[in-house]
């Protein structure tokens, strides 16, 4: 009797602890986002945020509807579960907690694709990718796994996502990111297309992203150990979950010390999710040595992952996605018929190949990662072509240049009150000839819509003691690559460049923050000032209208100044001259 009391504490307990686990895999979602964000330009937050948020949200729809039931519903001939209503028309009796924590885990598979296609992606087409791997293609797959399917009736394993998640996850964003394309300016072509130089694109708040990692790897413990049945399986799940990615991290630390002269932070930040990834498929069935093992090689995958996405595949992954996800995920998948032992708390038959077992369990973990990396490449090329031609995959080169907050979601800065300067490459970037901002060409525009798209406030009324004037333009980002080689042609090599936040009489119309209506849109310019003596001020009037003219109203400002006087300046040390203004 007392056996089966403290049986059924022990079932109760675990219950619980299932549900717990459930709550920090949902978490995590907290944690994708602060990386993402922090790892990205503070222009795209906002609507990274909202693409994380509504990951959950529009999973959850489509989960209720088709995912679940093909996911854990009644076993079709192995290949999906057969599709039901019970969570309407069986509620009384339905599994409310395997509902719960399957939905977690889907929700992750599809936020891992929105890291790898961040800056440049379409919301509303985003949200068709979500709603469909949430209904579809996760819950086939994740059925051979853990619904019964044909793999698992091969005897494949895959404790809590390797493969089923992590793996799927990553080749998406993989498949995402190459049929994007790169953000504009981060890889530079030669004349024959072919690519010379890759461009860093540093993420604007390494502190939330480090925040996303110490949450994503908390939430780790619950994501590998919420299926665990006892306490010392739990303890054991644990132990592997904390070595692999504290490995992994290390390893990847001394790697960029060696290789780069210093210890990469955003790198290192990278290695503590490979090795999570990694650990995740044998975390129930390895030792220690196992996960030092598996979380060493992790470190080194990310580095090799994101160098040959980089330099050799010149697909654009701003956060390491596929480096983390895709890569590590096979390597974890893989790593089970390596390191499995049943010395592992819980494990009575799984026996890997460096424990003796052979090659059989290393084979059916290939059969598994070949079948659902099949699946996965299949239908998500299908899913984001088919996208492309319904939607639109990609929003335009000025929707990407002025950030995805403001074009996609009216939403100023989500920084508010702060003063953002983008230190990124976007505004020495190449002009994109397969795209065109602008309506109408310059040689046939009539003198006033020349002057209405770009205004020239000429303050030189007078005859300028010095015959110095300064010339300041402000212009959108778009056009700032123009400007500078229109005005480094004419002769102009010294000029003065910042970053500003403006807007001209279109301040924009219909934008709100919790439903109440902004008095204006400041939309992020360039400011670029020169000063002229030799070079006729007209003439830096002309080439500057020509280069921001694209035949809307507020493509740009000038405004011309004379220089009053040379002044001298004491410092103590040294003289030297200034150009002084007139007020």
């Amino acid at each position: 009797m007392t056996s089966e009391i403290l049986q059924a504490i022990n079932g109760e307990v675990f219950g619980v602890w299932f549900l717990i686990g459930a709550a920090l895999v949902f978490w995590m979602q907290a944690g994708f986002a602060m990386v993402e964000a922090g790892f990205t330009r503070a222009k795209n937050t906002g609507n990274i945020l909202m693409k994380n948020l509504m990951d959950f949200c529009i999973g959850t729809c489509t989960f209720i509807l088709i995912g679940f039931s093909l996911l854990l519903g009644e076993d079709m001939v192995g290949l999906i579960g057969k599709p039901g209503f019970d969570i309407f028309t069986a509620y009384g009796s339905f599994d409310w907690s395997n509902f719960v924590f399957n939905l977690v885990f889907c929700a992750t598979t599809a936020t891992i694709v929105s890291g790898a296609m961040a800056e440049r992606t379409n919301f509303l087409s985003y949200c068709v990718y979500s709603a469909v791997i949430s209904a579809v293609i996760y819950p086939i797959e994740a059925h051979w796994i853990w619904g019964g399917g044909w793999l698992a009736q091969l005897g494949f394993h895959d404790f809590a996502g390797s493969c089923a998640i992590h793996m799927v996850g990553g080749i998406s964003a993989l498949i995402g990111a190459k049929i994007l394309g790169p953000r504009i300016g981060k890889f530079v072509k030669n004349e024959k297309g072919e690519v010379t130089k890759v461009n860093a694109f540093p993420g604007h708040n390494l502190p939330i992203g480090a925040l996303g990692v110490f949450i994503l790897w908390l939430g780790w413990y619950g994501f590998n150990g919420a299926a665990c049945t006892s306490v010392d399986q739990l303890g054991s799940v644990f132990v592997t979950t904390t070595v692999a990615p504290a490995i992994a991290t290390v390893v990847t630390m001394v790697f960029t010390w060696v290789k780069y002269g210093k210890p990469d932070v955003s790198m290192s930040l990278n290695a503590s999710l490979a090795g999570l990834v990694a650990i995740t498929a044998p975390c129930d069935v390895t030792d220690v040595f196992g996960s030092l093992v598996i979380g060493a090689v992790a470190g080194l995958l990310v580095c090799f992952g994101v160098w040959f996405l980089d330099y050799k595949l010149h697909i654009d992954d701003p956060v390491g996605a596929v480096a983390v996800h895709c890569l590590n995920g096979i390597w974890g998948t893989l790593a089970v018929g390596l390191f499995a032992t049943t010395s592992a708390p819980g494990n009575d038959e799984l026996v890997g190949l460096f424990y003796g077992g052979g090659l059989k369990l290393l084979g059916i973990q290939f059969v598994g990662f070949l079948s659902v990396a099949a699946w996965t490449t299949v239908t998500m090329v299908i899913v984001f072509l088919v996208i492309k031609a319904i939607f639109g995959l990609r929003v335009t080169e000025e929707e990407e240049i002025t950030g995805l907050d403001a074009t996609e979601h009216g939403l100023p800065s989500a920084y508010a009150g702060f003063s953002i300067m983008d230190i990124a490459n976007t505004m020495t970037m190449d002009i994109n000839e397969n795209t065109d901002l602008g309506e109408g060409e310059y040689e046939k525009a009539s003198e006033a819509k020349r002057s209405a798209a770009v205004d020239v406030v000429d303050a030189t009324t007078m005859i300028s003691a010095t015959g110095i004037n300064k010339v300041v333009i402000i212009a959108k980002l778009s056009r700032y690559d123009a400007l500078k080689k229109a005005l480094n042609d004419l002769g102009v090599t010294g000029m003065t460049v910042s970053q500003v936040m403006g807007c001209g009489v279109q301040k924009g119309a219909g934008e709100r923050y919790r439903g109440v209506e902004m008095d204006a849109t400041l939309l992020p310019k360039v400011k670029v000032e020169v000063v002229v003596s030799k070079i006729p001020v007209q003439a830096v009037i002309e080439v500057a209208k020509k280069a921001l003219y694209t035949g809307h109203i507020g493509d740009g400002k000038i405004f011309v100044y004379p220089v009053e006087k040379v002044v001298k300046i004491r410092t103590g040390e040294e003289d030297y001259e200034a150009l002084q203004d007139v007020e």
